[in-house]
């Protein structure tokens, strides 16, 4: 027979010794034990079991439980109950679903009862494993979707810089995103975004929300002026109103049944002035870097989250980067990364890192980049973390 492993759970731990030949015979590794002493035994179990053998006289609920157990993380092994005379508890098990043995307790017919529990172990792992397969390839196929959604490169705007780092926590993300040219390219729109939740799920919607932004800021019906909150006509006002409220109208009206709703950061820069209008959308607050360094000002939400509130208030403001001057906008995987004993990275720590005054976008990226590290060590990653900063050089 091809090495097994066997369980024998015997409530006197003391099967027919013909049986238990057999199975020493057939089997490369078996383990007896009792229900009483199957505890403190599991850390030195040897798992997966291909075969759990059970005295009738053990319930069927200490049964399924020991087998799930068993299982070790894959296919559940097979079951055989035996008995030497207890033929109605064996009955019991029998119409339950389970294979049974009874003496006399032939080698022959042992073997081959063995034989079979292999075979059907080998194939429900195989079953596992291109079912596993076939799932690992179609998230793939949605991780290379989702990438080209992404920008492949950043616009060269000149007198600026801007770095962007990406790490889903899944193969798939909610976080996202984007940077595009406005108003005849006289405007750079500036995205971050998180959609709530992970997974699949939100990496759909990550691409719905994505794609209405888009779509409503290059086609909006005037991409010129509109009054801004301080009496100034500004290009680019009109874009980034639509983008928003158009978008929270279509989610709101199609898909609030879903519950999936996005925080996000979106901008709209002068690159000749340096005068950026935003609308931040429940969004952690970006963090807005003066050349001479101190504590950086912060900017905070201007409205709700995006797809939650039909007929959202969405208000903008507008702030000015000089020549040396930084933003860094990022989403909440970054202040909420956990070290190994589940401790936040938090606010604080964050703001201390952007005291100092950086050379470049990439820089600043680079800084919060060490500091993730630091604090999560060996942590597992447990949310998407997108970070992008834009630097004026001159």
């Amino acid at each position: 027979m091809t090495a097994s492993t066997a369980l024998v759970l015997d409530p006197e731990h003391r099967p027919p010794c013909d049986l238990l030949d057999v199975l020493v015979a057939e089997c490369e590794t078996v383990e007896i034990t009792t229900p009483l002493a199957l505890l403190s035994t599991l850390d030195s179990m040897t798992l997966p079991v291909d075969v759990l053998l059970a005295s009738a006289k053990i319930p069927l609920e200490t049964i399924r439980s020991v087998r799930d157990t068993a299982a070790g993380g894959g296919p559940a092994p097979s079951v055989v109950v035996y008995t030497e005379r207890d033929f109605g508890s064996l009955e019991r098990h029998v119409r339950f679903g389970y294979d049974y043995l009874v003496p006399p307790f032939l080698p022959g017919l042992v073997a081959t009862r063995l034989r079979t529990c292999r075979e059907r172990a080998n194939l429900a792992r195989e079953a596992d494993l291109v079912e596993l397969s076939s799932t690992e390839r179609e998230l793939q196929i949605g991780r290379e979707i989702q990438q080209g959604f992404l920008p492949e490169s950043m616009p060269a705007t000149d007198g600026w810089d801007i770095s962007v780092r990406f790490h889903p926590a899944r193969q798939v993300a909610g976080d996202f995103y984007d940077i595009f040219d406005l108003v005849s390219s006289r405007r750079l729109a500036l995205i971050v975004a998180d959609v709530c939740d992970k997974g699949v799920g939100a990496a759909l919607f990550m691409a719905l929300i994505r794609s209405l932004l888009r779509y409503s800021a290059e086609h909006s019906g005037l991409q010129s002026l509109l009054i801004s909150h301080r009496g100034i006509p500004m290009a680019g006002a009109t874009p980034l109103m639509d983008a928003v409220s158009g978008t929270n109208d279509y989610l709101t009206r199609n898909h609030l049944r879903q519950a999936y709703f996005a925080t996000m950061f979106f901008g709209v820069l002068d690159p000749a002035t340096g005068k950026m209008l935003y609308v931040n959308g429940g969004h952690n607050p970006p963090l807005l870097m003066r050349a001479g360094g101190g504590a950086p000002e912060v900017l905070g939400p201007t409205g709700p989250a995006v797809g939650v509130l039909p007929g959202a208030d969405f208000a903008m403001r507008d702030i000015e980067l000089g020549v040396g001057d930084s933003l860094f906008v990022y989403t909440d995987g970054v202040t909420e990364a956990r070290d190994i004993s589940g401790g936040f990275l938090g606010n604080a720590r964050l703001q201390e890192a952007l005291t100092a005054p950086a050379g470049s976008a990439d820089e600043l990226v680079g800084r919060v980049e060490e500091l993730l590290r630091g604090h999560t060590g060996d942590a597992e990653q447990n949310d998407d973390i997108t970070m992008l900063a834009i630097h004026r050089r001159r």
